[in-house]
């Protein structure tokens, strides 16, 4: 069996490792447009900020160690520029050089990946973007040059925002424009506003609304137009999202969709015979949403190209699925989601609720506790929808449980009675994740009726009260307009000084002495209505949600 690999990184390699180890026989030829390989996409924002210091550091494999190892032959500056279905061959050039030659194949798989989104506007080409070893050792030049001192980022979602984090560590002022209301599009809005707060705390400046029009050669740099904002700066980096390369595809007559994903089927077989389909380029079945979807992320690429692989030998083993698993350092903390957000919910009008919450990613009495954000959604039975995080640290470990729960098709239960691993430098008796599940229980069963900070503004002040159940020296601190102060400890004595014909909308700080507060008054008083403002004073303090904030930003 002759099997030529289109495209390497994730998808491609994987499909060519995981098939030497199944068929020792195997012809394998991987083409690849550019001088590397397999090399760490992921890194190249570490490499540029000098966390990755060394280039070859960034270089998983090289055509000689495939060789040696796999013996598959690894084609560098290779292009396929034609795909013939009927014929099975494809047509390649050098890059490098400009020859052109045509290879038979049994087997073709496509793994050409996601190219870099640049806008039609005056000036695109101006801006770097960042997709290849060569990107980034451009971006790292420009930012070390004599001079520089001020870079734009362009879109902030992760590769944006990892961008920015590493131009900053570099020594640049870093500006971000983003065309919408938010960054970090998977997170929603009051999640990523936090990821905001830490990077404006950070030095960086933060424009949302302000979508780029042109780039404009200026004085040995450049303007960048955003939205009514002139912005001078040395450079500029595109990083406002990706799209699938699948020119080769469409060019070779092979489905695609409306965004240009290459259609496979649960095999990852395309509509040609013989040709299959991994990584970026290709649609994903959501196992959430059940809807097809486009992800560029890495680890789907990887688990597809084994897919491939397997299938190549015979082993028929069907691609499940993605859900969404994300994650992104930003400075001092991280921001991770997994499954669907609020956003994409209400979008295809898919009944649901959510629970916010603050634990503390380790035992307050082990030092360095610190709290996590965290948002999870489920779904009027309790199965689990999805998931956001942020915090200084465990971030990952619990997205990363909750996204397992979701892939098994769990629900909020199964997070309230998991068993996980509990020891004071890294989580509580009650992990996190038990802690969300516990919530989310409680407010499905009735013992916890809830409103959310949205609520707020809606809330009728005549039929209902607020009731901060916080310490006097936090109330003294900051608190909602409105609202009396009666510290939990001292609600059983003083409930009589609490109307019985309005409703009760209770909140602490994080959430845990509202809901405490809340079963008290609800077993006292049956026939009173009685919320607990869900994620506490916290949550609208560090997402920017109080009105003083709104009012200053």
């Amino acid at each position: 069996m002759k099997v030529i690999i289109v495209g390497g990184v994730a998808g491609g390699a994987s499909t060519a490792a995981r098939l030497r180890r199944l068929d020792e026989s195997a012809q394998i030829i991987l083409l690849e447009r550019g001088g590397a390989v397999s090399y760490s996409n992921c890194g190249l924002p570490y490499y540029i900020g000098g966390v990755v210091q060394n280039r070859d550091d960034l270089l998983l494999q090289t055509p000689q160690s495939f060789w040696d190892r796999f013996h598959v032959e690894v084609r560098i500056f290779s292009e396929a520029v034609s795909v013939d279905p009927a014929a099975k061959t494809v047509r390649i050039r050098r890059t490098d050089s400009g020859e052109a030659y045509t290879e038979s194949y049994d087997k073709l798989v496509l793994a050409p990946g996601a190219e870099p989104l640049v806008p039609p506007i005056p000036g695109g080409s101006n801006a770097y973007t960042l997709r290849t070893i060569e990107d980034a050792a451009r971006i790292k030049e420009a930012a070390a040059a004599g001079g520089a001192r001020k870079a734009v980022v362009i879109g902030g979602g992760f590769i944006g925002l990892e961008m920015a984090e590493n131009l900053r560590k570099a020594g640049l002022d870093v500006v971000v424009a983003e065309g919408s209301d938010q960054l970090l599009p998977p997170l929603d809005p009051e999640m990523a506003a936090i990821a905001a707060r830490e990077l404006e705390r950070n030095g960086i400046q933060v424009l949302l609304q302000n979508p780029v029009k042109e780039i404009r050669p200026s004085g040995g740099g450049y303007q960048v137009l955003c939205g009514s904002q002139s912005l001078p700066c040395d450079f500029a980096v595109m990083a406002i999202g990706v799209r699938p390369e699948s020119t080769l595809a469409v060019q070779s007559g092979l489905k695609v969709n409306a965004r240009k994903g290459i259609v496979v089927d649960e095999m990852l077989r395309t509509s040609a015979p013989d040709i299959f389909a991994a990584g970026d380029a290709v649609e994903k079945y959501h196992l959430v949403s059940r809807e097809p979807v486009m992800l560029p992320l890495a680890g789907p690429a990887n688990r597809q190209g084994r897919v491939i692989a397997d299938n190549l030998s015979g082993m028929e083993h069907p691609f499940d699925g993605v859900i969404g698993s994300a994650v992104c350092k930003l400075f001092h903390v991280t921001a991770a989601c997994t499954g669907l957000n609020e956003k994409t919910l209400k979008a295809m009008d898919r009944p649901y609720e959510k629970v916010y919450l603050s634990p503390s990613q380790h035992v307050g009495v082990y030092p360095g506790a610190s709290p996590i954000t965290m948002k999870l959604l489920f779904s009027p039975d309790g199965t689990v929808l999805g998931c956001q995080c942020i915090g200084e640290e465990g971030v990952d470990k619990r997205v990363d449980v909750i996204s397992t729960v979701i892939k098994l098709r769990g629900s909020v239960s199964d997070l309230a009675r998991l068993e996980l691993c509990y020891a004071p430098p890294y989580s509580s008796p009650r992990d996190p994740v038990n802690y969300a599940g516990l919530i989310a229980e409680n407010v499905l069963s009735g013992l916890s009726p809830i409103k959310h900070w949205h609520d707020l503004a809606e809330r009728d002040q005549a039929s209902s009260i607020l009731v901060d159940v916080r310490t006097q020296e936090e109330y003294a601190h900051g608190h909602l307009e409105g609202s009396i102060n009666i510290p939990v400890d001292e609600l059983r004595d003083r409930i009589d000084s609490l109307p019985r014909n309005r409703e009760l909308w209770i909140y602490c700080q994080v959430g845990l002495r509202g809901y405490i507060a809340q079963r008290m008054v609800m077993q006292l008083r049956p026939d009173q209505k009685v919320y607990n403002l869900s994620g506490g004073y916290r949550l609208l303090s560090i997402a920017g949600l109080l009105p003083e904030q709104k009012q200053n930003q």
